[in-house]
């Protein structure tokens, strides 16, 4: 949660920030950054541990609270976003759920895309409806449809760029000012793109969302979250909620990730040249329908995707396989993905391994067939994230799985 400056110059590229943005060294020196395995820290005196819990006096005191490598990721990840500060969580939905918390009350409005990952739609629209927040799902391309669902009681934008799976991307710089001009914020959920690609926060955003578990980790690791955003909101809506409520990374989780975030810029670079030579072979095939990737000229946001993503379309694409009914494109995609070998059927993304799903019946499986339906959503639809290997070992994979469905 701290805001240290001192060692993110502000001419250093991101992948210069990668590998050296992070506290300070211990008295030993390490190179890499250590990782502090402990639950409490000793205190000097009883008065000094009063004051550093009533806030008065800086210093570690519970891991709950912070820790020495925590701090180091949340320092990194904020000079990789742009950031003031950032708040690390133990998984990227906790940090949706630090997020909403901290910022929502009964009686507010929440305006999102309908073609979000599916457990912020159950968590934002079910979940705290309960509570008597209120929500509206809109196009995610549309930002005219954003700024007419504004209503006086709306607090929150929440967009997802690009949308899991579909690929959607929205222009973050149109959202911005509609939720400048409505008084709310805008948050902008980052996985696809990760900070190499993309800072919503250079394009108006007041917030930064973050899976660390996806791309920020890269390997499948470990769970991890990240809020991103100015000092006021991190010191003052989002620790002294995590304080009471506990969404806390553990040590070592924040240690993988922020030695991850080293390698991101190699690893998102080389996905989405993997990515962009798959999604263009499988446009090609006989049996796919089409393709969903912000890489191919064919996507309807092509251009936007381009200039808000540093001229990449990332490493997660998605396709629809040929069918004549949603009972015969389930059975498709199911018989897709059974006879794939390379890639293995697994709903992570950002992995150095490839992997494949079927998103309506795992990671938006919990939806309504209308909800779905309005998300554009197929019993057809396959998402694949493409890793490291290489590409003509994948093409080859694809094209046997393929051949398979349609014998």
């Amino acid at each position: 949660m701290s805001s240290d400056t001192s060692k993110r110059p502000s001419n250093w590229h991101p992948e210069t920030i990668a590998v050296h943005a992070a506290v300070e060294p211990s008295q030993y020196g390490e190179n890499s950054e250590a990782l502090y395995l402990t639950s409490g820290y000793e205190q000097p005196s009883a008065e000094v541990a009063a004051a550093r819990f009533a806030g008065d006096e800086a210093g570690y005191t519970y891991a709950r609270l912070g820790n020495p490598t925590v701090a180091s990721f949340e320092q990194r990840l904020a000079a990789m976003e742009g950031a003031e500060a950032a708040i690390a969580t133990s998984t990227g939905m906790s940090a949706i759920l630090l997020l909403c918390m901290s910022l929502l009350r009964s009686g507010d409005h929440v305006i999102c895309s309908h073609s979000m990952f599916g457990s912020t739609i159950k968590l934002i629209g079910s979940e705290f409806a309960k509570f008597g927040v209120t929500t509206t799902f809109v196009s995610q391309t549309d930002a005219a449809a954003w700024r007419a669902a504004v209503t006086p009681q709306t607090k929150l934008l929440f967009a997802e760029t690009p949308t899991n799976p579909l690929t959607d991307v929205c222009d973050i710089a149109a959202l911005a000012q509609i939720a400048k001009d409505a008084g709310a914020v805008l948050a902008v959920d980052n996985c696809f793109a990760s900070p190499i690609l993309q800072k919503p926060i250079a394009l108006g955003a007041d917030i930064v969302v973050h899976s660390g578990t996806k791309s920020l980790d890269g390997q499948g690791r470990v769970m991890a979250g990240a809020l991103c955003a100015s000092q006021a909101l991190v010191d003052d809506a989002f620790s002294p909620l995590i304080r009471s409520a506990g969404m806390t990374l553990s040590p070592f989780n924040a240690w993988v990730v922020l030695k991850g975030l080293e390698t991101l810029g190699i690893r998102m670079r080389a996905q989405s040249a993997n990515a962009l030579a798959l999604a263009e072979w499988l446009s090609m095939q006989p049996a796919v329908n089409r393709v969903f990737y912000p890489g191919l000229q064919s996507h309807s946001q092509h251009a936007l995707a381009m200039r808000q993503q540093s001229n990449m379309g990332g490493g997660v694409l998605s396709f629809e396989l040929k069918a004549t009914s949603p009972e015969a494109g389930r059975a498709q995609a199911f018989a897709l993905l059974n006879h794939l070998e390379l890639a293995k059927i697994c709903t992570n993304l950002g992995d150095t391994k490839t992997l494949a799903s079927h998103p309506a019946s795992t990671s938006h499986g919990r939806l309504t067939e209308p909800q779905r339906a309005q998300a554009g959503i197929s019993q057809a639809l396959v998402r694949v994230s493409v890793g490291l290997e290489h590409t003509d070992d994948l093409k080859a994979d694809f094209a046997q799985a393929l051949r398979a469905v349609a014998g």
